[in-house]
């Protein structure tokens, strides 16, 4: 069985939770009766990672228009054509804009998965007409795809609501694997910090993850001792992440850029707190990363976190800065030490047999 996938920008160390999404699961599905070819697109790939076969997976890059509104968009289109011509049997579109293109997939004659990781329509940075583009990705993707997978109870609820005839959808949850024992603080000292002094925020720099918001608040903090971490970047320099940098540099803010793995993990393990302030999520990786390295975590009450079943002094209300600093300080205030979750739902091991039993239903 031949599977491309799309609908990412890419693997492997990429920035994006669909692209860790992915990084972690193809791998785990390909074996003897299962290919699997991930298109990716050029313009993320550099001298760390120009590989062109990951654990198994084949890479294959396909250059596309540049820009957030075009990008996904014409990239899927001629990954499903590149998936016609080597006789795919599967084509698995990640993301709800990309999944404008699914039909294309079925009159190709080839079988269409889709995995539903949010609502995108409902992010900050898209205008109206992208959201109506948004919205019909969505609706062509549940209507014409041969199954639909959603990343958490959240998401299949709002699909069954909004598409009540739909039968062919399964909540395969995102999943969590960084786990890389630190015995060591070397990229803490790199960095300047200290163990438990600091506060951790990870995620792209996009106005849906909230970090201006979390800026503002850091500032008035009356515990001055508190350092500030946020790693991430923005995958296209605009005028927000461009204000982020500058709120960062004026306080003083640890920005590290993209990282992952052992560094990343590092910074997980000895984070006095990890906050996530988001507007929108599908199920975010990085507070599932922070959960796996046991870390007393605050986050936003957006429906996607709520899912995750925390302790109510785990919340704050979403926007709202004088509750993101009164439950700061809250959290501050106590002695650190490790949480520990159950993490049970989230193994991709689990989720990959789950995946894979669902290609060979439709082949």
């Amino acid at each position: 069985m031949k599977i491309v996938v799309t609908g990412t920008r890419g693997i492997p160390e990429i920035q994006g939770g669909i692209e860790t999404h992915c990084e972690e699961l193809f791998p785990r599905i390909v074996d003897d009766k299962h290919q699997v070819i991930i298109v990716r697109r050029p313009q993320y790939v550099s001298m760390k990672n120009e590989v062109y076969n990951y654990k198994g997976v084949v890479i294959k890059d396909i250059l596309t228009l540049s820009g957030k509104h075009l990008e996904a968009f014409t990239h899927t289109f001629i990954a499903v054509l590149y998936a016609r011509k080597i006789h795919a049997d599967i084509v698995h579109i990640h993301a709800v804009g990309p999944s404008l293109i699914i039909p294309i997939v079925r009159l190709l004659g080839m079988k269409a998965v889709m995995t539903h990781h949010g609502p995108d329509y409902d992010r900050k940075k898209w205008g109206r007409f992208s959201k109506i583009i948004l919205r019909l990705g969505e609706k062509w993707g549940v209507k014409y795809a041969n199954h639909v997978i959603v990343i958490s109870k959240h998401i299949h609820e709002l699909i069954h609501k909004k598409y009540p005839m739909q039968k062919n959808i399964s909540l395969v949850y995102n999943g969590v694997n960084l786990t890389y024992p630190q015995l060591n603080d070397n990229y803490l000292t790199q960095l300047g910090l200290e163990k438990y002094t600091y506060i951790l925020a990870v995620g792209r720099f996009v106005k849906e993850k909230g970090f201006d918001l979390l800026l503002d608040v850091y500032k008035k903090l009356e515990n001055k001792n508190i350092k500030l971490v946020i790693a991430g970047d923005a995958d296209h320099e605009d005028q927000y992440s461009l204000l982020l940098k500058k709120m960062a540099q004026e306080q003083n803010v640890v920005l590290t850029g993209f990282i992952q793995k052992d560094k990343l993990a590092q910074l997980y393990n000895y984070a006095r707190l990890f906050v996530l302030p988001s507007y929108h999520e599908g199920l975010p990786i990085s507070l599932l990363e922070a959960m796996n390295l046991n870390c007393d975590v605050l986050v936003s009450d957006i429906p996607a976190n709520i899912e995750v079943d925390l302790p109510t002094t785990c919340y704050f209300k979403c926007g709202d800065s004088q509750d993101l600093k009164n439950k700061l300080e809250a959290k501050l205030k106590l002695k650190h030490s490790s949480r520990i979750y159950n993490m049970t739902l989230y193994n991709w091991d689990c989720i990959s047999k789950q995946t894979k039993d669902i290609y060979d239903s439709l082949v």
